[in-house]
């Protein structure tokens, strides 16, 4: 065998299923980590050096944060927004934030549903990785039941692998742009990588990326297969204690890169390119942790200023009363960033005349823009807040 074949075949082989018409070929993963092993040359030890101290600098800027809640509250549907969009829904933040405040959104309710389904799979993954669950296959299962339930997925077997041969692109295997392995070889390949996910061997961001391909070429389940993935990543980095909080948004470079990303996970399989993924994986990691902490020192500024605008002076019993209302209809917008007078009422014990007078004083200032049209129960966005989180989307 030729060093080229013995790369091409890296990855794993192309395998024979089936015969005449109903035959097709699937692929069949080799383990984890690659053999031979990843090569650094060509830049990738840079690459991963740059994308190393990025991140580390995102979650060091993270933690010093004044409303640390606002933002992981943020950050997540702005991820959750972003992978929804790679699968073809048409939800925004905005629509999002609608439909979390029992408002209408601008699409169809089926889009946002499956994009509230992520942040909800999120933060059942985070909340049982902290709690209870080790990184496993239990606990991808367990976010994979929490993404589809209740969505256009719900009858893919919410929770379970497949028991099934899937395919992507094409009408069935024969003509498909690519075949996972069949079930019976799917399950060996899991075991194995629920095992690789625990190498202390490997370097957190590079577990990542590797773990998040080999995911992707397994393609365990009926549906939602490219959601959970990008939710690994997250995983994997809150596990590594490489993140605190999800602030890491890779949707974001997937999605502007989303035909590259298709090729070079295709080019692991064909070629055995394990480099060139890596390359593409960590040049995104770079350059979304920079991004993201470039975003998260904006919106802190932001906070700050409208925070001392609403404090004002208070050198009276009343002026010192009223700052305290602002600034606590404040904390609930940025808690939620869409919200209504009775919302704020609810959540901070002031009363509805005392949130819709803030309110209404905050859309004077320009923080705040009144989406509903309406005249009773008025929603209000936070909108400067929402337009600098909106890059990408």
């Amino acid at each position: 065998m030729s060093l080229n074949d013995e790369l091409s075949e890296r990855a794993g082989v192309f395998v024979a299923v089936g015969r005449g018409e109903a035959g097709y070929r699937a692929f069949r993963p080799r383990p984890l980590p690659p053999e031979p092993g990843l090569s650094l040359g060509g830049g990738l030890l840079g690459l991963f050096g740059r994308a190393t101290a990025a991140v580390g600098r995102l979650d060091g800027v993270s933690a010093r944060l004044r409303h640390p809640d606002a933002f992981l509250w943020t950050y997540v549907r702005k991820e959750a927004v972003l992978s929804s969009q790679i699968e073809g829904t048409q939800s925004s933040l905005t629509d999002l934030l609608l439909h979390e405040s029992s408002q209408a959104p601008g699409v169809p309710t089926d889009d946002v549903q499956e994009v509230s389904s992520y942040v909800r799979a999120m933060m059942t993954g985070l909340d049982l990785l902290r709690t209870r669950l080790p990184l496993s296959l239990r606990l991808i299962r367990e976010i994979h039941a929490e993404l589809v339930r209740g969505t256009r997925g719900a009858d893919k077997t919410p929770g379970e692998f497949r028991r099934s041969q899937n395919w992507i692109g094409g009408s069935r295997p024969g003509n498909a742009r690519y075949v996972p392995p069949p079930p019976e070889e799917m399950l060996p390949a899991l075991d194995n990588l629920e095992k690789f996910l625990h190498d202390p061997d490997v370097p957190p961001l590079i577990k990542a990326g590797l773990a998040h391909a080999q995911f992707e070429t397994i393609h365990p389940f009926l549906d939602g297969n490219g959601r959970v993935g990008r939710l690994l990543i997250t995983m994997i980095l809150i596990h590594e204690q490489v993140l605190s909080a999800p602030m890491l948004y890779m949707s974001l470079h997937f999605k502007r890169h989303h035909q590259e990303y298709y090729e070079r996970l295709q080019r692991i399989r064909t070629h055995g390119d394990w480099e060139g993924w890596m390359d593409y994986f960590l040049d995104g990691v770079a350059t979304v942790a920079v991004g993201a902490t470039a975003t998260i020192d904006r919106l802190d500024a932001l906070l700050v200023e409208h925070r001392a605008l609403l404090a004002g002076r208070s050198g009276s019993i009343y002026q010192a009363a009223a700052a305290q209302s602002n600034l606590e209809v404040f904390d609930a917008v940025c808690r939620r960033l869409a919200v209504t007078a009775t919302q704020v009422a609810s959540e901070t014990g002031i009363s509805a005349t005392t949130a819709r007078r803030v309110l209404k004083e905050m859309e004077a200032r320009g923080m705040l823009r009144e989406v509903s049209g309406r005249t009773r129960g008025q929603v209000f966005l936070y909108q400067p807040f929402v337009d600098l989180l909106d890059d990408g989307l």
